[in-house]
């Protein structure tokens, strides 16, 4: 973990959710659930990343143990924070999105089709679509996107196939913003529709400012989607997968003075 500050008086902890609350496209681990469950108690939780909210129930929303009490205080941003859900009586809602209009769409899958293509990295045989609308994001993933989190982690390892797209459709579609995703994704939103959007349209809906909010994530380097969080000004921690995460939480609810040891499932 790089630069993890543990301060207890924090409002509200964001967290991006692949490889920083669960594997890539997976179940989120019961110490993780457990400790999040934990955090809700004292805290305002953001969860705030690329995927669609269908992802987020699966990987997270399903497996953690809270009452409508704690739920109140999730705050969920799916396609990098284009979308914002509350609970809301006995459901998620809806509380704005950020949708491209349908020929915006056309052509953003257009060009990234192409330019993947030109370059070689459009893959024949996949697990799931390559390019995935989700309404305000359209988002490539190299090898789709059920793909195996083990193929996924050996497709670009050091991000280089990824910059070379984001570099080739940036230069065709220069009024968007296209980052780096995941491990084998790219995304593009509207321009300045990122997660920094997203965390700052929190902020002013609770009323808190920026040194009241932590994020924690696996891609705040340059380029990276969580990277315009941290130049927000925001304190961040960075992260290599969610057994660091688990860690950093328990340290914080132990400075808070609670006790956050959960037991693995």
């Amino acid at each position: 973990m790089v630069g993890a500050p543990i301060n207890p008086t924090y409002s509200l902890i964001a967290f991006d959710l692949d490889d920083t609350l669960a594997v890539s496209k997976s179940r989120i681990d019961d110490r993780m659930a457990g400790l999040l469950a934990r955090l809700l108690d004292s805290v305002e939780v953001c969860v705030i990343s690329g995927g669609q909210f269908a992802q987020f129930e699966t990987q997270v929303l399903r497996h953690l143990p809270v009452d409508d009490g704690q739920r109140a205080r999730l705050h969920l941003m799916p396609t990098c924070g284009t979308r914002y859900y509350r609970w809301k009586d006995t459901e998620w809602s809806l509380v704005y999105a950020e949708d491209f209009a349908e020929s915006e769409k056309a052509e953003i899958i257009e060009v990234l089709t192409r330019s993947a293509k030109e370059l070689g990295l459009w893959a024949e045989d996949t697990w799931g679509e390559i390019v995935e609308d989700r309404g305000s994001q359209i988002t490539f993933s190299a090898l789709g996107q059920q793909a195996p989190p083990s193929a996924k982690y050996a497709w670009d390892p050091d991000g280089s196939k990824r910059r070379l797209l984001c570099a080739r459709v940036s230069a065709q579609l220069p009024a968007l913003e296209v980052r780096s995703g995941g491990s084998t994704s790219v995304d593009i939103t509207r321009k300045g529709i990122d997660k920094a959007y997203g965390i700052g349209r929190l902020l002013e809906t609770l009323g808190l400012s920026i040194g009241d909010v932590l994020f924690v994530g696996d891609r705040l380097d340059e380029g990276g989607n969580d990277y315009p969080v941290k130049l927000m000004g925001i304190e961040c921690v960075a992260v290599e997968g969610w057994e660091q995460t688990a860690e950093f939480v328990e340290g914080f609810l132990r400075q808070r003075g609670l006790d956050g040891a959960v037991s693995s499932g």
